[in-house]
């Protein structure tokens, strides 16, 4: 079988270091073929994400801080000045405050709210606006997602609430995009040991019941999370939009 992304260009957004979702994505699509693109937060981050993207080969480090004012609007045109064309963008971008994560989600602050949804959800919207347009021959936009979106999940806190808007914005810019033949989905992973997840409390616990209780009787392989990144991205996912799909070793179907 021939590489599965040979001849396409992706963007990955959300690589931090070699245990995160997006590196394990980037990783994946590197080995498929594709021409790998990286953004990197600020200057701070900045040598990590070189260092890692080198080592798979990729071809362009671009800076973008969704929370910052004309970034995106400057990724986009920095892309455009170096002439890529896109066919896979990959939003892997969640943040919080960590006081938000570890208190009652009733107390969760004004200033928290707006900061997860900012970074977590609005930035699929902005990234989705400012990129899609360099997608002039149709694409895969896909986002990372977890099961606490749709029900509780204890210490997930505000960050339910903006995985629940984040699924609800990739079913609108799937209909909206679609007509650009621009797909767009999200993967629901299981809970992955990442540095992120360290920052939910009782996490170990989360990851013990899901191993005992899923019809798999395991917690999920990130290399399988980034094997559906890679469907999706190819030509074998060009009939899939607007879904959500579940890579979590069936934790999802069960019930008591």
């Amino acid at each position: 079988m021939s590489k599965l992304l040979e001849g396409k260009t992706a963007i990955v957004l959300g690589v931090w270091n070699k245990w995160s979702i997006a590196y394990a994505i980037a990783a994946a699509f590197a080995r498929e073929g594709a021409n790998l693109l990286l953004t990197y937060q600020n200057e701070r981050a900045k040598p990590t994400v070189e260092e890692l993207g080198k080592e798979l080969g990729a071809t362009g480090f671009f800076p973008c801080d969704v929370q910052v004012e004309g970034d995106i609007a400057n990724l986009a045109a920095l892309l455009r000045e170096h002439k890529y064309k896109l066919d896979v963008m990959v939003h892997s971008l969640a943040g919080a405050n960590h006081e938000d994560l570890n208190q009652p989600f009733v107390k969760t602050s004004r200033d928290g709210f707006r900061t997860a949804l900012e970074i977590s959800a609005y930035s699929l919207v902005s990234l989705s606006h400012a990129l899609a347009p360099l997608m002039t021959e149709g694409g895969s936009i896909m986002t990372m997602t977890y099961l606490g979106s749709t029900r509780v999940v204890r210490n997930y806190n505000i960050m339910g609430v903006a995985k629940a808007a984040l699924e609800a914005e990739m079913r609108y810019l799937s209909s909206e995009l679609g007509a650009q033949k621009i797909r767009v989905n999200a993967i629901s992973a299981g809970p992955i040991k990442t540095i992120s997840a360290r920052g939910i409390k009782d996490f170990s616990k989360v990851l013990d019941f899901v191993q005992q209780n899923a019809p798999l009787k395991r917690n999920t392989d990130i290399n399988e999370v980034a094997d559906t990144a890679v469907f999706l991205g190819s030509d074998m996912g060009r009939g899939v939009t607007g879904n959500v799909i579940y890579v979590d070793a069936g934790f999802q179907i069960m019930g008591l």
